[in-house]
């Protein structure tokens, strides 16, 4: 089955066939400090949350297609030699995916999806980059690293794809 999302205006659209293979929310330093840059492009919005974490949900590369819009879709990098990519939706500055440098999965924003079908996390990671987790909740597991389990999920997924590795090809990058 597969369900239709998009970026906050409309004009970029995706589909993804399936359900998540992981629901995640980072706090390493990278993934906070891109969302608050990205939320400074005019008319963004930030997609961390109350206590600064950035919800994913991973899918397969060939899980995930665009339905329209590809053409706003730009890349954001940290820094010139970073290896992590966050995607842009530029018709409204809507962050859209991060993807890592060799990748066979990307991680998709979760505000994409409407409030009511969002798909819920299941673990925080990276919880040891804060100087202070003690005010995270404690609804679901707050890892200080990424664990076994998460490795051997993104290795289940990579041999499901038959060890394939597809690119998305973004043309264009955005300065924030």
């Amino acid at each position: 089955m597969s369900k239709a999302i998009g970026c906050r205006c409309g004009q970029t659209r995706l589909e993804v066939h399936g359900e998540p293979f992981m629901v995640s929310e980072c706090l390493c330093d990278s993934c906070r400090a891109a969302a608050a840059r990205l939320a400074k492009l005019p008319g963004a919005r930030s997609i961390l949350t109350p206590y600064q974490a950035t919800p994913c949900a991973e899918y397969r590369k060939d899980r995930v297609r665009f339905a329209a819009g590809q053409d706003h879709l730009k890349e954001f990098r940290l820094s010139a030699d970073a290896g992590t990519r966050r995607v842009v939706a530029t018709c409204c500055n809507t962050p859209v995916f991060q993807e890592m440098k060799g990748a066979h999965w990307i991680s998709l924003y979760t505000h994409l999806w409407p409030a009511e079908s969002r798909p819920k996390p299941e673990r925080r990671t990276m919880v040891g980059d804060l100087p202070d987790a003690s005010r995270l909740p404690d609804d679901i597991p707050n890892l200080k690293t990424h664990t076994v389990a998460f490795y051997l999920k993104l290795l289940a997924a990579w041999i499901a794809m038959g060890f394939r590795n597809p690119t998305i090809e973004i043309k264009g990058a955005v300065d924030a």
